[in-house]
């Protein structure tokens, strides 16, 4: 899908969390949500069960890098887990492959001091929250120390906006709309802002934050499916290519979502946007900084640089093995 030696990167993976639907909800709404779950997992060939029994008994770091091999992906960024330092425990036994977000609530009195925590002494890369689980607006003053710290340390943030969960999920919320985080990303320009799911179920209010705010990012995350329940016509090819048009390739950066075992690493997800951006004719130069070097630039990581351009550059300059090596 890509030139030799372009490792792709994804910005979206999740390591176990303590999952806020997964309580106290009506059992009919448990049935609903599982109904339309099926039906997903049925139109996704998703895995229910183990190939391998023994599988389950693996490290879990160890099984995403076994995915990550498997499909050729260089690294994958995770933005949860069931703590701060339980996520940041697993990924130090693989940092060549994987990096993590914090994603402790926004609304603790000691928030800043535990995003700078995260990033000082647990090496996390950036900052993961949810709008709909954010009980107050995000331009609240209470939220100014964190903020600061993110803009002085030009943090990636990246805010789940949108229909959350699945079916009998939220669906109205203070947060839900992109543009509540307006005020805070026109005012913190030093901010990454990152909405996934190409605004899950609010395209044009993206579309029109990214317009007017340049430190806003679009994640191609997810399935997703939520176009379907729009009142008009809209399809994945539609995403790109108006996302593309307004910011172009510099600020779209492609994730999965992917969750958990047995389903593992979500491949179709990629090679859906990889089917989509090549009929868009978008040059491999675009391709990889969608696929990987966005990111990568993101969180201070090494490019991946195509085998052609590094021949190249060796014409040129020699590259030594070493640094070869870290730049696939």
């Amino acid at each position: 899908m890509f030139r030799a030696g372009f490792k792709v990167f994804d910005i979206h993976g999740h390591l176990p969390y303590d999952y806020p639907f997964a309580h106290e909800r009506h059992e009919k709404i448990v049935r609903y949500g599982l109904e339309r779950s099926e039906r997903m997992r049925l139109t996704w060939d998703f895995r229910t069960s183990e190939p391998d029994p023994e599988a389950a008994n693996r490290p879990l770091i160890d099984r995403w890098k076994d995915e990550l091999d498997r499909y050729g992906i260089g690294g994958l960024n995770f933005l949860t887990g069931w703590t701060n330092d339980d996520l940041a425990e697993q990924i130090a036994k693989a940092p060549d492959r994987f990096t993590g977000f914090a994603s402790h609530s926004i609304e603790r009195p000691d928030a800043a001091e535990e995003l700078k925590r995260a990033v000082d002494e647990l090496g996390l890369k950036g900052y993961k929250l949810f709008g709909p689980l954010t009980q107050i607006p995000f331009d609240d003053k209470s939220l100014t120390p964190v903020w600061t710290f993110a803009a002085e340390r030009k943090l990636p943030v990246l805010i789940h906006f949108g229909l959350l969960g699945h079916a009998g999920g939220i669906v109205r919320h203070l947060n839900i709309n992109p543009l509540s985080i307006f005020n805070v990303a026109r005012q913190y320009p030093d901010i990454p802002f990152i909405i996934p799911h190409f605004g899950c179920g609010y395209f044009q209010e993206l579309l029109h934050l990214c317009w007017s705010c340049p430190n806003v990012y679009v994640d191609t995350s997810g399935s997703n499916q939520w176009i379907r329940w729009m009142p008009y016509e809209l399809t994945l090819e539609t995403l790109f290519r108006k996302t593309y048009e307004l910011i172009g390739p510099e600020r779209i950066i492609f994730g999965t979502d992917s969750l958990g075992f047995p389903r593992g690493y979500n491949y179709r997800y990629l090679q859906e946007q990889t089917r989509v951006a090549r009929d868009l004719r978008f040059s491999d130069a675009e391709m990889e900084l969608i696929f990987g070097n966005n990111a990568r630039k993101l969180l201070n990581l090494e490019p991946s640089v195509p085998l052609a351009e590094l021949k190249s550059e060796s014409k040129s300059e020699p590259i030594s093995e070493q640094k070869e090596t870290a730049r696939l």
